[in-house]
């Protein structure tokens, strides 16, 4: 009797199992969707990123151009120039990119909901 208690707990136990992990199973629409949102946050960090280093290299070539004025050294003053419209186009390069990273997450996003819905929709349909 104990067996057979224990055979039929152990089945119910493995059924269980199956049923929540098939429950649990990401649509292909949010799967898509959490990649894209994972792929989105990673540019925006690299992004943010290029935008600093623009930011720096920008206050830096201002600093050799303000250098290059005092000292009426024009060559030091040119770099500086350089060194600054450089830096902000970099700045503006992360901006840009940082702003296509965000629409890129929020498509994942957009991309996941779709997908739960359709999960939804497909459950509701398999009940009936």
């Amino acid at each position: 009797m104990i067996r057979s208690m224990l055979r039929s707990a152990m089945t119910c136990a493995a059924i269980l199992f199956l049923v929540t992990t098939v429950a649990r199973a990401q649509s292909a629409g949010e799967k898509a969707g959490n990649q894209m949102e994972k792929k989105g946050n990673a540019e925006e960090k690299a992004a943010d990123a290029d935008k600093a280093k623009g930011a720096k290299l920008e206050k830096k070539g201002k600093k050799e151009e303000e250098a290059g004025k005092k000292d009426e050294n024009k060559t030091e003053e040119m770099a500086g120039k350089k060194m600054k419209k450089t830096g902000h186009a970099k700045e503006k390069a992360g901006e840009t990119r940082g702003d296509e990273a965000k629409e890129m997450e929020k498509s994942g996003n957009d991309a996941e909901k779709a997908g739960v819905k359709s999960k939804k929709a497909a459950e509701e349909a398999a009940k009936k």
